[in-house]
């Protein structure tokens, strides 16, 4: 009996130790979804009462905020299919969003996504009272793009073939606002391509608080320059073909109305449409009929909030801002019940915090220190009270904090190590935060208003078992100084079984580029942080460092990249790896780093600057002449060619391919509509002048995501390959 319960143990403690050896797969993590996190489908607040909805597979369903209490299904899968004669249920259903009065629910079908912030669909407006399902628009006339409800919830408006449209839904009629629409040439209502990957700006049309107008922007995109992309799979490729303003180049001309629905008929707001400018912004203030815009010029170093009360269009500055480098958007502008004041997010004091002011320039700022304001989640006018998130925990973490709007009794409401998104129900009574650490995967739950946890709604739990089951590293904060005196940080994950005594080879990740951050004590890009747990199985280090541009630690310290974009980020990984080969356990002459899209860039103008300190290098859709990318974002930063061509060559990959050294992979999608495979062919085209032997891989028909179908898990295995074989 003893010796079979020896056994017994024995054999259990090979099987522990087999589990904690579980070796990590790029199908676990691409094919099989071994590690997909837990979270809250179809979660959102709903717009009138202490309410939110989650997803399941019989519908949409309806819980209270303060107990969690399952109230109702609003929407049965069962009666849409009934609805649809068997055409749809609860998992066509890729969107919805509910009228004010919670009274109808708008549902987005077949979804098809057309740029990175921009998609259509069909949509059919659900009336939970009466239980009717109408479409918005005719399927034949094709899908609709931002669809949204009216105020009061009896209209639809949407941008469909670059025209505005609005639905009645008690009549059914459908009305054509604008008519002039033409592809590549004239959009109403929704942005053009720079618009939206630059200034976040896509739906370009607005309803009145009052439902009486719909305030919209016109893009005159007919002088812009046009980009074609080759589309494989037919006998003859197809040629996609859209405008895209490159450095120094036109800009679409905006011009604004409001469309009045009593009248029936469009009003220019009365901005020059021959000024060279940006009007990314615009909203209604809580005063009736008054609207505010936000101009930009182009140079992005001057902005200002123009207010105006319709039908009259004379303007008023409320706000300016005016700086030598450039500006960046506030996050939000809200505007308060009083009439009087709003908030916003501002750096002039060279962090990024919030402000109040009044229509006449008098403003008080509310945060103060060398922290900085991720957002405005929430604000209680009643109680004058701001919700935000922010750092001043520490620049890895995201917190959230509540404020007097007099700036006093601030307080921490998460758990100041780690990083938090939360999401407040109407009322703001309850909360929903979705709290992780850089080794602990997301915890959602609802918190009263005073922070007092109410209940966990996914915590994630499966996961953990699953990251102690493979034995996963735990990614640590690392710090340095380098040469020229400036203190960066980074996270390295080592392997498993680290033994300091012996010497692992070091692949580096960096993105890099002005106002991001990879370096976050939180658990935010899922399947690249395993993907690295695989690489540490596999004996290597993993590092990532932020370097100089780099957000979170003040306005100097990221703008100090203003017209010299790239050099300073390039000396940073530089640096990185150098500091890298003084680590006793690191084997110096193995040091690799990768990036995607600017991450791309700088991977491949290190590795080229880098006098020969990389051993392997990959590259995934970068940038290797900034003259190839657009205007906004690369104007921004280093102003036009004709004002800084030195910025604009002394960091260009494509004017170093003479440099090239060690194993390179290049790798890129041919219908990347944001980076273009150009980037990709002209430094084809430089290397091979250069004499220089290097990998490519280019994925037919794929964008700047490169995913779909197989994708991932190809490229993905693609890159471990080559990181096995070369470093």
């Amino acid at each position: 009996m003893k010796r079979i319960a020896l056994l017994l143990v024995l054999s259990l403690s090979v099987l522990c130790s087999f589990a904690q050896n579980k070796q990590i797969t790029v199908e676990d993590i691409w094919k099989n979804r071994t590690f997909a996190p837990d979270f809250v489908p179809g979660f959102q607040s709903m717009p009138l009462s202490d309410c939110y909805t989650t997803v399941t597979r019989s519908g949409i369903d309806k819980h209270q905020f303060s107990t969690g209490e399952f109230v109702a299904t609003l929407l049965k899968s069962t009666r849409l299919s009934e609805l649809t004669q068997g055409r749809l249920n609860i998992r066509s259903v890729d969107d919805f969003s509910f009228d004010a009065a919670e009274q109808k629910i708008l549902l987005a079908i077949d979804v098809e996504m057309i740029y990175r912030r921009s998609s259509k669909a069909f949509h059919y407006v659900y009336d939970i009272a009466k239980d009717t399902l109408i479409l918005v628009a005719d399927t034949a006339s094709g899908k609709q793009s931002f669809a949204t409800f009216s105020p009061k919830g009896d209209k639809i408006a949407f941008v469909r073939d670059n025209n505005l449209f609005m639905t009645d839904l008690t009549t059914g009629k459908e009305t054509q606002i604008t008519f002039d629409g033409k592809q590549n040439s004239i959009i109403n209502g929704m942005a053009d391509w720079v618009y939206e990957e630059e200034l976040e700006l896509s739906q370009a049309f607005v309803w009145s608080p009052d439902g009486t107008k719909i305030v919209y922007h016109r893009f005159d995109e007919s002088q812009v320059k046009e980009f074609s992309m080759t589309l494989w799979g037919e006998l003859y490729p197809e040629e996609y073909k859209y405008k895209y303003p490159k450095p120094g180049e036109a800009n679409s001309k905006i011009s604004m109305f409001y469309y009045d629905l009593i009248t029936q008929k469009s009003y220019d707001l009365g901005f020059d449409k021959e000024e060279d400018c940006y009007y990314p912004r615009m909203m209604w203030t809580n005063i009736p009929n008054q609207l505010v815009v936000v101009k930009l010029n182009r140079d992005q170093t001057r902005m200002e909030f123009s207010a105006m009360d319709l039908p009259n269009t004379s303007k008023k500055v409320i706000y300016e801002e005016k700086l030598s480098v450039w500006i960046d958007l506030p996050e939000e502008i809200l505007f308060l019940e009083d009439q009087k004041r709003f908030l916003f997010t501002s750096e002039k004091d060279g962090y990024r915090h919030i402000y109040i002011s009044d229509f006449n320039n008098t403003i008080t700022q509310i945060t103060t220190g060398n922290w900085e304001v991720a957002s405005i989640v929430y604000i209680d006018q009643k109680e004058k009270k701001i919700y935000y998130l922010s750092n001043e925990s520490g620049i890895y973490n995201r917190d959230l904090y509540v404020i007097n709007f007099d700036g006093k009794k601030k307080q921490l409401l998460s758990s100041g190590n780690g990083w938090s998104t939360a999401e407040f129900s109407t009322t703001g009574s309850y909360y929903k935060l979705s709290t992780s650490d850089m080794n602990t995967p997301p915890v959602h739950a609802i918190y009263d208003r005073k922070g007092k946890q109410m209940r966990v709604l996914a915590d994630n739990s499966a996961l953990k078992s699953k990251m102690k089951e493979y034995n996963f590293s735990k990614k640590e904060m690392i710090s340095f100084t380098t040469a020229d005196n400036v203190m960066l940080y980074g996270w390295m994950i080592k392997p498993a079984n680290f033994d300091p005594t012996q010497k692992y080879p070091v692949l580096m990740y960096c993105y890099g580029g002005p106002g991001s951050q990879e370096v976050m004590n939180g658990m935010r890009r899922m399947n690249d942080d395993i993907w690295y747990q695989m690489l540490a199985q596999k004996g290597y280090i993993v590092v990532c460092v932020d370097g100089r541009g780099t957000a979170a630690r003040g306005a100097d310290f990221k703008k100090q990249v203003y017209r010299d974009m790239g050099r300073m980020e390039t000396e940073d990984q530089i640096n990185t790896a150098k500091y890298l080969q003084t680590l006793s356990y690191v084997d110096g002459k193995r040091i690799g780093i990768w990036g995607w899209s600017f991450g791309g860039y700088l991977s491949t103008l290190a590795m080229m600057k880098g006098e020969g300190i990389f051993k392997t290098t990959i590259a995934v859709a970068p940038v290797t002449n900034w003259r190839y990318y657009d205007n906004i974002y690369t104007e921004r930063f280093l102003t036009t060619p004709a004002q800084n061509p030195k910025g604009y060559d002394d960091n260009s990959p494509i004017f170093f391919a003479d440099k090239a050294s060690g194993k390179y992979l290049l790798v890129h999608g041919t219908a990347d509509d944001n980076v273009h495979f150009q980037n990709a062919m002209e430094l084809v085209m430089a290397l091979n002048e250069a004499g220089f032997q290097y990998d490519q891989f280019f994925y037919p028909n794929k964008n700047h995501f490169i995913f779909g179908g197989n994708t991932r898990l190809h490229l993905y295995t693609k890159l471990t390959d080559f990181i096995l074989k070369n470093l």
